[in-house]
């Protein structure tokens, strides 16, 4: 049987090993057989702990700087900035941890590619939900998933955006996040004038219904499984 935490520990020794490798090779077989070398693993355990090789290491990376903002945002006092603001402040925080630009810039044309968009799409995702949970999100319908779609599409935007940005101390990527938040802003108005005009929500009674159906996952369904629909009438999920 395997030891989850040693496992976790080895993971990061062969990471470490990899990313100078990785800002002139990329993620790819090269960078990753030299990591193994590198690291003085044995090339068996490597394969073991990253059956996908570079492709496992880079989703290790991405994840390594979800941890570093958890830990971050754990020791700030978030509620004495305004909402708009702590939302900005943890997807500044999320790019601000990045240790290597050029890794991570690799890692994005990683995932850009056909194969490994699913697996990128996923890390945004869940670095969106680790934001939210972060902040005390405890939206259990739709919102759980508009919430964290909305985050997702400014998180990949604005650290897009900073790949290419060469200002001083990127201010111009954290002006161009305070636009896209606040964008976002305006739609949670609109959705709100919505939400309060009689009209409109009798034209979309229906869709309104539907919506109303959808629930966020809960804690102890398996994770590949983005929610479930709730059947009132019956009271069975």
């Amino acid at each position: 049987m395997t030891n989850p935490q040693t496992d976790d520990a080895l993971k990061e020794t062969l990471l470490d090993a990899a990313l100078p490798h990785v800002v002139f090779d990329g993620w790819n077989r090269t960078s990753f057989e030299a990591a193994i070398r590198d690291s003085g693993l044995d090339p068996a355990v490597a394969r073991a702990l990253c059956p996908r090789g570079a492709v496992d290491l880079a989703i290790a990376f991405h994840k390594r700087g979800d941890r570093a903002m958890a830990e971050r945002a754990a020791e700030m006092d978030l509620t004495a900035q305004r909402y708009r603001d702590r939302i900005m402040g943890l997807v500044r925080l999320r790019i601000e941890v990045i240790s290597d630009k050029e890794a991570a810039r690799r890692a994005a044309a990683l995932f850009a590619l056909p194969l490994h968009a699913a697996d990128g799409a996923k890390l945004i995702w869940d670095t969106s939900d680790l934001i939210w949970r972060t902040l005390g999100d405890t939206s259990e319908d739709i919102n759980w998933y508009t919430k964290r779609a909305t985050l997702s599409a400014v998180y990949s935007a604005t650290f897009l955006f900073w790949l290419g940005d060469e200002t001083a101390g990127n201010s111009a990527t954290w002006a161009f996040l305070d636009r896209r938040i606040e964008d976002v802003m305006q739609i949670e108005k609109l959705k709100a004038k919505f939400r309060g005009n009689p009209l409109l929500k009798g034209v979309f009674a229906g869709p309104l219904w539907v919506a109303g159906k959808v629930r966020a996952p809960e804690a102890e369904r398996p994770q590949d499984v983005p929610g479930y629909w709730e059947n009132t009438e019956t009271g069975n999920d």
